[in-house]
């Protein structure tokens, strides 16, 4: 993978390997601990925090009371059977997913422009994304690349892509380490000069590793240079309602891209708003352009679904069907995900106030200016 300005073959960030240590901020407030994970990326030696899991004081995974109370009632439901569900996922499940990401009246969705596959988890709904794009312009034509990634980006996104075959991978500027912020302007020159048709793939909300966000207009100028280039964007949302507690809110760049007409892909995970750890449930979502072969998409996810798993489990599709179907049920989902949401505000508050305390150079806004389950300290080793 090709980072700007330079060549790299060395491996950046993965969330998925061992913690190098943990930080507590359980003093912070009772009821409920964040553990974030140090990491640190091997070309610029900044150390950077992950958030995995709730925690709770005992050092359990925490499980949202309303996840709970639907699992149990799920449980009592004599009308639900024990079966498989289709390749594709649960019809209630694909329908609410599909409209926490776009909204109600997506005039894509009026247009039956859009495809949604349940996927067991997030990394799947990548996976499936990336199969797809290999035949998403041309079905008779085979498409390997180029796609960008950010700079840092989660390693384990282009080693997704390469297992489905793009090998075609490049990097393009986000993160400043010197201003701690986004280097917009170095990103727009990165992708003015990716060749057409190049798929883009960028964080939603709660960037990943820096915690770092697009505003709007930012958004909209990104979008702009996107239609203009020819460029596909490949959204990633893997922790709705996570980054601002607000879920719409957090859907809004998808919803914006979706308004421009633009089609995209979208990769999108309900494991950590839910509490729903281990159990997997993801979704992908495919906007197309107008008069494309809809039915020809659905049939090719088809058949890639039932030879990479064949279908997704139901268990945690229907707790989120629920939840999302039911405005009382939401309405207590939202309350808990805004505490969530309050309590990583407020260790981001107590890391920068004890930054200061201990006197340490330079400016530490930048925390609490993040947003999400993932920082970047801008502190070396």
């Amino acid at each position: 993978m090709h980072r700007p300005g330079s060549s790299l073959d060395e491996k950046g960030l993965n969330y998925n390997g061992d913690a190098g240590g943990h930080l507590s901020a359980s003093h912070a407030r009772p009821g409920a601990t964040l553990l974030l994970a140090s990491k640190k990326a091997s070309d610029d030696g900044q150390v950077r925090l992950a958030g995995r899991e709730y925690y709770s004081e005992e050092g359990k995974t925490f499980e949202l009371r309303l996840t709970g109370k639907i699992k149990q009632q799920l449980s009592s439901d004599p009308t639900l059977r024990p079966e498989f569900p289709s390749s594709l996922g649960l019809t209630q499940f694909i329908h609410r997913a599909t409209e926490a990401a776009l909204g109600k009246t997506c005039p894509a969705i009026m247009e039956n422009r859009v495809l949604g596959v349940q996927t067991p988890g997030f990394t799947a709904a990548v996976r499936l994304g990336a199969e797809l794009l290999k035949h998403w312009h041309e079905a008779s034509i085979a498409w390997f690349g180029p796609v960008y990634f950010s700079a840092p980006c989660d390693d384990s996104l282009p080693d997704i892509f390469q297992a489905a075959g793009i090998r075609d991978v490049s990097q393009y500027h986000y993160w400043d380490a010197e201003q701690r912020g986004i280097c917009l302007e170095k990103l727009l020159e990165d992708l003015e000069r990716a060749p057409e048709q190049s798929v883009v793939v960028l964080s939603a909300s709660a960037h990943c590793p820096t915690g770092a966000d697009l505003s709007r207009s930012q958004w909209a100028a990104l979008a702009q240079l996107m239609r203009r280039r020819g460029l596909l964007p490949f959204l990633l949302l893997p922790t709705q309602a996570l980054c601002t507690g607000d879920a719409e809110r957090d859907a809004w760049p998808v919803r914006y891209c979706a308004s421009q007409g633009m089609e995209l892909v979208c990769a999108q995970s309900f494991s950590h708003c839910f509490g729903l750890y281990g159990e997997a449930v993801g979704h992908l979502l495919c906007v197309l352009r107008r008069g494309s072969p809809s039915l020809a998409v659905r049939r090719r996810a088809d058949r890639t679904v039932r030879s990479l798993w064949a279908q997704p489990s139901g268990g945690g599709a229907h707790v989120v069907a629920s939840v999302l179907s039911n405005p009382a049920h939401l309405a207590e989902w939202q309350e808990e995900v805004k505490r969530i949401v309050e309590r990583c505000r407020l260790i981001r508050e107590v890391l920068r106030a004890r930054l200061r305390l201990l006197g340490t150079p330079g400016c530490w806004d930048h925390l609490t200016q993040q947003r999400g389950l993932y920082c970047c300290t801008g502190l070396n080793e």
